[in-house]
């Protein structure tokens, strides 16, 4: 069969698990049907904690760890590249805490001399389904500004914060994005934001320069998979319309077209499963539905949980990569469709 002249195209923005979560879930659409799916992850590059805190100190490097966990989502061999480059030394002077994909990533760095370029060419390495983009090639941190006025400097300390964020920036505040990520949301049919930390993970993307622009101006559907649960130190008490309200308030526009279709959970969290996220003032995000509409959202409500359990049998309370994959097709679809009667 030959492959698809025109694929759908998905370009995905965000950071950490929650990203990683949707990219796992649509790779199967990639390789499905010879590329029934063309997918750009857009990944924020905004960490400073950890293995990638210490490599950006260390060797001038943008931190690889959100990266490396979208190359392991998208890789062609998971269960092979995805221990392999997840691996974390639990040992050795220098090494301890480091992990293996984010050391790959550094020395490739510094042998092509291009962050973007190394990613790429890890890319080729693990066979990756779709392209892997920083939001930014600058070296850029994230500034808080919380409520009592206070300013913190770094994601690390701001996602530990016990007061509420009011405002995010970049410093330096000028970052451009890579004229690729540009391109990609020209040509989307679909673009989505979230699952993940509002503040460090989806926020930052909107940060750079020219992006929030490209996403209202690309002729794409536009959806915001709202997170199942508070974020202790970032969203306590945040309802679906505040997680939405703080996307537009930074992009610089506060209505339509920035975003279309907010994509919440409806099936009910087990108590159980809430029982161990009490301790940390964590709890399931509200989902006011009429309050998003009001502020002129479409909302789409569907069964997107998925509760894993480890060795210890608590559970995690997750959404679930086959669930909110099977979303973004029909979206991407529509999407689709949506271009093509605009173009008769």
């Amino acid at each position: 069969m030959e492959a698809p002249t025109n694929p759908l195209k998905i370009v995905s923005v965000g950071g950490g698990n929650g990203l990683s979560t949707l990219l796992r879930g649509l790779k199967r659409y990639v390789k499905a049907g010879d590329g029934a799916v063309d997918l750009t992850a857009v990944v924020t590059v905004t960490d400073d904690g950890g293995s990638s805190g210490r490599l950006r100190r260390d060797f001038d490097v943008l931190p690889p760890g959100d990266i490396r966990s979208c190359m392991v989502a998208l890789s062609g061999d998971e269960k092979l590249f995805g221990p392999l480059f997840q691996y974390r030394f639990s040992a050795g002077r220098g090494l301890k805490g480091h992990s293996f994909g984010n050391l790959f990533l550094t020395a490739m760095t510094h042998l092509t001399g291009d962050f973007s370029t190394a990613v790429r060419l890890a890319s080729e390495v693990l066979a990756v389904s779709g392209r892997i983009f920083p939001s930014t090639s600058a070296n850029v941190s994230l500034q808080a500004t919380l409520a009592d006025g206070k300013k913190v400097i770094g994601e690390s300390k701001i996602s530990r914060s016990k007061i509420p964020i009011e405002k995010i920036e970049l410093s330096p505040r000028k970052a451009m994005p890579l004229p690729e990520t540009l391109e990609a949301i020209a040509a989307a049919d679909l673009i989505t934001l979230g699952p993940g930390s509002l503040f460090t993970s989806v926020i930052p993307n909107l940060l750079v320069e020219g992006i929030p622009r490209a996403i209202a101006e690309s002729p794409a559907i536009k959806a915001y998979f709202v997170n199942l649960m508070w974020q202790p130190g970032e969203t306590v008490n945040f309802r679906a319309s505040d997680h939405l309200a703080a996307l537009l308030r930074h992009s610089g526009r506060q209505k339509r077209p920035l975003i279309d279709i907010c994509v919440v959970n409806t099936k009910q969290i087990p108590k159980r499963a809430l029982q161990k996220y009490q301790a940390s003032q964590a709890r399931p995000v509200e989902n006011d539905i009429a309050m998003l509409e009001r502020m002129g959202m479409n909302v789409l409500q569907t069964d997107l949980l998925r509760m894993n359990a480890n060795a210890r049998t608590s559970e995690k309370i997750r959404h679930d990569p086959g669930s909110v994959a099977a979303v973004a097709i029909e979206l991407a679809q529509e999407g689709r469709a949506r271009k093509g009667r605009k173009s008769e």
